[in-house]
């Protein structure tokens, strides 16, 4: 498992723990995450360099 993995399960188990209800999305919700994930996955967002801050 990688490094990166082991940290989201730890992240998930303490809003698990903190929050039991967070895991309820909504069939809007469930399918914006499904879309943001796509995108992330297949290199499909803006990268904060590319954005004007000031």
């Amino acid at each position: 498992m990688r490094e990166t993995d082991q940290t989201l399960d730890l992240v998930k188990k303490l809003v698990l723990a903190w929050d039991p209800d967070y895991t309820r999305a909504t069939p809007s919700e469930e399918a914006a995450m499904e879309q943001a994930v796509r995108e992330l996955e297949s290199g499909d967002y803006v990268p904060d360099s590319a954005i004007n801050w000031d």
